[in-house]
């Protein structure tokens, strides 16, 4: 007898650009019923879509972009949390392994949650007005924590363009203003009375074996971040892409540094798991401002930002910079003692401009220090959003047979 094959199921989906980042979003609802719960089905789905697993690291059969920017999802659903307009779940897809990783948030595509919710029905029509600023309350499912992000509408609907330009990212849209209420994550790997700080220190000394001793601050804010200082890795700061990913033994020590991080941090009970656990923490080293030049061949003078940091995501250097780093950035830059603080030169703030590989990015934080103990009260940060493309997904049926 012929075999036969079924048909691939329809999946209704949206493909948008947030910030630096782009990723398939989903309506909860419209995912097929087993994959509509946590598990292993929901996983093997996105997985699909993305294209991974991929051994290639092409992402050619699947919606992926073979970088940490491009392999996410998103799904959104109604508020389960009173007092917020909808629900936000972000998965990490491994470009080359099998598994999503959930473990944290993504500050960029959290710029394109508010104006697919209000695209897709989620919001409550009459919270949002016909022209002016909808202001939608996000509940980050991941992390646990509000974002309250502020979309400019047009005639009824979502305006996505407009002049607001954002390094790392080609053309102008309209800006959106994105508010990350009570940032940190102090549950995660904290102690009792450490704060944002998890090992209760401003400045550790982490010990990598192999590879070295390093002054780092280890900081829960937006994501959980080790910041080093890059001249004690041998950089200046100033490097673009290629520089790093382009050695394979300096992705290998940054990969051992995340990994005795996260140790430290209390994220991991062991080196080994950090394998399993790809998108946080993150591996960001920081250097006083410096003339150079941006992937794009723009220009940055010492003069026009306060301090130069550079990101790893997934086990490559970030092309431009995760908006959850960048909370984590303008946090510690605001905290005396800090590298961050100390890179940026010292002295109070409640914002900082700071060189990435793209560009240049503003972001403003309030932390505060009371009986010891440091919190972080919001971070502001402006991006922009779009979508690229709507309409459905496609993926064989037996994807979503568990």
């Amino acid at each position: 007898m012929p075999q036969t094959h079924a048909p691939q199921l329809r999946i209704p989906a949206t493909y948008m650009r947030g910030g630096t980042s782009k990723g398939v979003f989903f309506r909860l609802q419209d995912l097929p019923a087993a994959a509509q719960v946590p598990g292993a089905v929901r996983d093997a789905l996105l997985m699909r879509v993305i294209g991974s697993p991929d051994p290639y690291g092409k992402h050619t059969d699947g919606m992926g972009g073979a970088t940490s920017s491009t392999s996410k999802c998103v799904i959104v659903s109604t508020a389960t949390v009173p007092d917020h307009d909808v629900d936000y779940l972000y998965g990490q897809v491994s470009i080359d392994q099998p598994f999503v990783d959930w473990s944290g948030n993504c500050g960029n595509l959290s710029a394109a949650v508010g104006p697919f919710a209000i695209s897709a029905g989620l919001v409550d029509p009459g919270r949002v007005p016909r022209d002016g600023i909808a202001t939608v309350r996000i509940w980050q499912a991941n992390i646990g924590k509000t974002i309250v992000a502020h979309v400019p509408m047009t005639g009824g609907q979502v305006q996505e363009t407009g002049d607001f330009e954002l390094d790392g990212v080609t053309f102008p849209a309209a800006e959106i203003e994105l508010e990350f209420l009570d940032p940190a994550d102090e549950g995660e790997g904290a102690g009792p009375s450490n704060g944002i700080f998890p090992t209760g220190q401003l400045v550790d000394d982490l010990e990598v074996p192999g590879v070295g001793t390093f002054k780092a601050t280890m900081i829960n804010a937006g994501i959980p971040t080790i910041f080093l200082n890059a001249a004690d890795l041998g950089y200046t700061g100033t490097e673009l892409q290629d520089a790093i990913n382009g050695d394979p033994q300096a992705l290998a020590n940054f990969e051992a540094i995340r990994a005795h991080g996260a140790v430290r941090m209390g994220l991991i009970d062991s080196v080994e798991q950090a394998a399993t656990r790809q998108h946080t923490p993150k591996v960001a080293f920081v250097a006083p401002p410096a003339d150079h030049v941006s992937s794009s061949g723009k220009a940055i003078g010492a003069g026009d930002v306060d301090l130069l940091v550079r990101a790893l995501s997934m086990g490559k250097l970030h092309h431009a910079m995760m908006g959850t780093a960048a909370v984590a950035i303008g946090t510690a830059a605001s905290i005396q003692g800090t590298l961050v603080h100390a890179a940026a030169g010292g002295g109070p703030r409640d914002a900082v401009r700071f060189g990435h590989p793209s560009g240049t990015l503003r972001v403003g934080a309030g932390a505060v220090e009371v009986d010891g103990r440091w919190t972080v009260t919001r971070a502001v940060m402006s991006r922009s959003a779009r979508v690229l493309m709507d309409g459905a997904v496609r993926v064989p049926a037996d994807t979503v047979q568990g």
